[in-house]
């Protein structure tokens, strides 16, 4: 059983998350699709829907979307809307969690996380990003001069923790932002830079592990 099981494991490790990828992508079309192309196919005439519309309509519409966020009224008004969802107890936690999940990743967060840090904790050493290099604008019981703040996330979850420590105590590390969220975030299992190849098996990653 175990030349069997072990085999049939690595096969699954392998195969899982492409097919969780194509499937996500695949539902996402799928919706878009059933929802813009059933629109599509009450507003036109007969014979002008033509599949794959919907999914197209639905592409178009988050450019349009992103597009108008930039304007002054929009945003303010998607504000409102969204203090309004804040105060639904249900709904503000599915929507703060899936909301701080595609901000993690999203160019004004990798801005607003300055620098990569290592944070030495005795013999522990802790993966940072500092948030804000200057807190003279504080109260001196929140930090000294000399002091920066850490943001440390935590593996497997959307939350972190914020530290306050002088600026000795951490080490810059050739990493990016986005890197070094993926590594944090996934406990380490997943390691490997912009531009380099994951490893090529399971049983590779479990070696340089």
């Amino acid at each position: 059983m175990k030349s069997i099981g072990k085999p049939f494991l690595t096969g699954l490790a392998a195969t899982v998350p492409i097919m969780v990828t194509l499937y996500l992508i695949y539902w996402l079309a799928v919706t878009a699709e059933t929802a813009l192309g059933n629109l599509f196919r009450y507003l036109l005439p007969d014979g002008w829907y033509r599949p794959g519309m919907g999914v197209a309509a639905g592409l178009l519409l988050i450019y349009l979307i992103g597009l108008l966020m930039h304007a002054w009224l929009v945003q303010k008004l998607y504000s409102q809307a969204e203090r309004l969802l804040y105060r639904i107890p249900l709904i503000r936690s599915v929507y703060g969690s899936i909301r701080d999940l595609f901000n993690l990743f999203s160019k004004a967060q990798e801005q607003a996380l300055h620098q990569t840090v290592i944070l030495t904790l005795g013999e522990m050493r802790v993966i940072g990003f500092v948030t804000r290099q200057n807190l003279s604008d504080l109260p001196p019981e929140i930090g000294a001069e000399v002091d920066v703040a850490i943001y440390l996330p935590m593996s497997y979850m959307i939350g972190g923790y914020l530290v306050l420590v002088p600026s000795t105590a951490i080490q810059p590390i050739d990493m990016s932002v986005e890197d070094a969220l993926r590594f944090t975030l996934t406990a380490g299992i997943t390691g490997a830079r912009s531009g380099q190849h994951p490893p090529a098996s399971p049983n590779t990653a479990k070696r340089e592990i």
